[in-house]
């Protein structure tokens, strides 16, 4: 009977002929860019691993920077912009609160006219503490979160020039942030001798969302236990994450001098959706020294910012999507290819996700194609032809490098959350592939409809909380915001 149902099927052969022509093309493009993108990680592992043999591998501070190292007697000013958040704020505010009991800052919270409750949860949390600004935007949100920025800069330069009191540096926090108790005093020495300096993002695993909220931690243990590193030693621009950066006052009112406007009030790229990658590369441009550290703590906790990622599918799409829009779309347009070899070659790395996301729906294209081809010989529809020399060869080689890629991601995941997670973090970046592919195309669509007029705007991610014992520890219940 299923010889009969084929046999209904106009041409066979000529149908699967055409799957196999387009099996291979496919695979055959896939191959060859998989193989230039595994030649480009592997030369990022290779500098890791020589930094790492030769006692190189965290990025230190220079020895003659010692002597320079003196606190100033100024604050720190922490900038939260913060549109619908008023299901975690009032904790972020509490938890800075007790890990940063005794130190010198000033908290400047950005709500807006038209988010009462946020600014309510913030009023409640803060219990009248003098350290704690809450400015409410004029303007109804959300505007951008760089116009946020902006906005929260000028209070402070108000708040300096009635005070006679200049802040020392700049450190920019959301709303869902968990603070460490040493991050201010670890870099508050450091700002003077460093414009800019950089602590490693930590994603919470969400005891919920193994796969969604763990490609994260995934990701993120790479990027900030090797990529930043190796950047830092090779004295190219250091993106700032947008969370537990610092930036001198210094150079942050050069910033806004520059600006094309010509106002000295908005330092930040009100028109950019990530503000925060733009920045760290700016400062780099301007000859602004940067600094991106590793450093544990007395009890061998890494000194960072850590936060729980989206959770479920929808949600990671949108905050991939902007980060792929702000950075390899929009963002090439707007920064251009300045500097040395080292610093094309990374920006053309930040640059290379919506090719990578294309050359991964083309191998997994392929896969479907050799899935139906297979059927299709199985039922005698089809005799395929041997793969070429070329491919088979190519095919070898990069599964040689996936084996390789795969190790090294397990190996910074388990050193970073675990070995079971470091385990989990294998199957799980077939998760992040996909997720990066309905990304691409997210960002692809909102980039073409802003090259017609439409604005970018902030595509603000929902938040969400779930306390942790000293800051990290056991889970309990979850706090979550509605943005």
């Amino acid at each position: 009977m299923v010889d009969s149902l084929f046999a209904l099927l106009p041409d066979a052969s000529g149908f699967f002929g055409f799957l196999a022509f387009m099996a291979s093309e496919t695979l055959l493009f896939a191959a060859i860019w998989f193989l230039i993108g595994a030649l480009d990680d592997v030369a990022v592992d290779l500098i890791w691993l020589w930094q790492k043999l030769t006692g190189r591998g965290v990025a230190q501070i220079d020895a003659l920077d010692w002597p320079a190292k003196t606190a100033v007697d100024a604050p720190i000013a922490i900038f939260i912009p913060a549109w619908r958040e008023a299901g975690v704020i009032g904790h972020m505010i509490r938890h800075c609160r007790q890990r940063w009991h005794q130190e010198d800052f000033r908290l400047y919270l950005g709500s807006y006219i038209n988010d009462p409750a946020t600014y309510q949860a913030a009023l409640t949390a803060s219990e009248g503490d003098p350290r704690i600004r809450l400015i409410v935007h004029e303007r109804h949100g959300p505007t951008s979160k760089a116009d946020c920025l902006n906005r929260l800069w000028q209070a402070m330069v108000e708040d300096e020039q009635s005070s006679g009191v200049r802040c020392q540096a700049i450190m920019l926090h959301d709303a869902e942030d968990l603070v460490h108790a040493d991050a201010l005093r670890t870099i508050k020495p450091l700002i003077g001798p460093y414009d800019f300096v950089q602590l490693p993002v930590i994603p919470l695993q969400h005891p919920n969302s193994l796969w969604v909220s763990g490609h994260y931690c995934d990701e993120f243990a790479e990027a900030h236990g090797k990529a930043m590193v190796v950047r830092n030693r090779l004295a190219v621009g250091l993106p700032a994450a947008g969370v537990g950066c610092a930036f001198s006052r210094h150079i942050m009112q050069s910033l806004a001098e520059t600006r094309n406007d010509g106002s000295t009030d908005t330092p930040f790229a009100a028109d950019s959706v990530t503000e925060d990658y733009e920045l760290g590369l700016n400062i780099h441009q301007m000859n602004g020294r940067g600094l991106f550290l590793r450093q544990r703590d007395a009890q061998g906790e890494w000194i960072g910012t850590r936060a729980f990622f989206p959770s479920n599918l929808t949600a990671a799409i949108r905050q991939k999507s902007r980060w792929m829009t702000g950075i390899s779309l929009a963002g090439w347009d707007r920064m251009g290819w300045a500097g040395n070899l080292g610093e094309h070659w990374m920006r053309l790395r930040d640059r290379r996700a919506i090719l990578a996301a294309l050359v991964l729906s083309c191998a997994y294209l392929a896969l479907v194609l050799g899935a139906v081809l297979a059927v299709g010989h199985a039922f005698g529809l089809w005799n395929p032809a041997p793969l070429s020399p070329l491919l088979i060869i190519l095919l070898k080689i990069n599964l040689g490098f996936l084996l390789w890629r795969l190790a090294m991601r397990f190996a910074f995941t388990a050193a970073q959350h675990g070995f079971l997670q470091g385990l989990v973090s294998v199957p799980r970046m077939f998760v992040g592939n996909i997720i990066a592919i309905l990304a691409a195309r997210r960002a692809l669509f909102a980039y073409i409809a802003s090259l017609f007029g439409k604005g970018l705007t902030w595509d603000k991610t929902d938040h969400s909380i779930i306390p942790f014992e000293n800051g990290i520890g056991h889970a309990s219940q979850s706090v979550t915001s509605n943005g």
